[in-house]
């Protein structure tokens, strides 16, 4: 499918949706939408994923070169901003289909429904959970497969890309590898998935549960990409819904080298490293005997030596092995985890 990718003023630091499907998905980008970087390329920035042009708008696009819209921001809260009302119209004028993960829905947007409908073309609102979802059963420790879950110190630490890489990479080294998607990026990747930060609570674990049942006796070992942190002000609950709901075996601590305080609550201090490894493994221990067996660090603000030094001191910080998954070998981490 050929897709053109919203980012408007966030690409690339606050687009990772946007990061993760040109990293991860098949999509074939026609372009990404950015109105302060239109001009350049994608690979002008990040340069280890899909390249495509920066355009100003979907008008600037030919009508025949795309088949689908795909909103690739992820905003505190999940809103839908007016300024991109323009680009989403355009797509359904063309015919193009929309593809958003925000928390609005735009299937329930009044002017969209009436374009999609009359333009022969869908809205895919992919943060809308399934209407059969229970309260979880606690069995899924009961599946053949090893179970690890990412987990991080803060939200945007890297949970979805490590996840991701790790699965790809133990795939590569021979073992039999899946993600179990639980957001909005993860479920655009992987085309399926229950975006667990819009479900119900008393369904968090259900839904992650689902999804465990589903894929746990065809494959070796599912990669559960996490959500939030449990340290988080606003994110703690899906969090803990997920910790609980996986029962994983094994844990991955996720981490953003010298972040210190919370994404967005910045009166809010992270607290030291350790106290992590406490918390989420004696969050879980009532359901799971799950420990924190490797750390990942993202080390994209690093240079060279620098970040190199950073995961050495993260590993040592957590006392077990650790890498930066995107830029360096993950063999030590896989090591521990399979």
């Amino acid at each position: 499918m050929r897709v053109a990718i919203l980012a408007h003023e966030k690409f690339p630091d606050r687009a990772k949706t946007a990061l993760g499907v040109l990293r991860y998905a098949d999509y074939d980008a026609v372009a990404v939408l950015d109105r302060e970087t239109a001009g350049q390329r994608v690979n002008d920035f990040v340069p280890d994923v899909q390249d495509a042009p920066i355009r100003e708008s979907m008008a600037d696009l030919e009508a025949d070169e795309v088949d689908a819209l795909l909103i690739g921001i992820a905003p505190i809260g999940g809103g839908f901003e007016e300024s991109w009302r323009a680009d989403v119209r355009t797509a359904l004028e063309r015919g193009c289909d929309v593809i958003s993960g925000l928390h609005y829905f735009l299937a329930e947007d009044e002017e969209f429904v009436q374009l999609a409908a009359d333009n022969d073309c869908e809205l895919r609102d992919v943060r809308k959970p399934s209407d059969d979802l229970t309260v979880s059963q606690g069995v899924a420790d009961e599946v053949d497969a090893e179970v690890i879950l990412t987990v991080g110190t803060d939200c945007s630490v890297g949970k979805m890309t490590v996840s991701m890489e790790l699965a790809r990479d133990a795939r590569e080294a021979g073992y039999d590898a899946a993600v179990i998607p639980t957001g909005q990026t993860g479920i655009m990747i992987e085309g399926w998935g229950n975006p667990i930060d819009r479900v119900v609570s008393d369904f968090t674990a259900g839904a992650v549960e689902e999804m465990i049942l589903e894929k746990g006796d065809e494959h070796d070992y599912l990669f559960v990409e996490g959500q939030g942190s449990i340290v988080h002000p606003a994110y703690s609950a899906v969090t803990c819904g997920i910790l609980h709901g996986a029962m994983a075996d094994k844990l991955v601590l996720c981490h953003d080298a010298g972040r210190e305080v919370v994404h967005g609550y910045e009166s809010f201090p992270l607290p030291d490293l350790s106290t992590y490894i406490d918390l989420y493994e004696s969050l879980a221990a009532p359901v799971a005997d799950s420990e924190i067996v490797a750390g990942a660090l993202n080390t994209s603000d690093l240079e060279g030596d620098e970040a190199r030094k950073a995961v050495d001191e993260y590993a040592d910080a957590i006392d077990v092995p650790a890498t930066d998954v995107v830029r360096f070998d993950s063999e030590t981490v896989l090591d521990a985890l399979l």
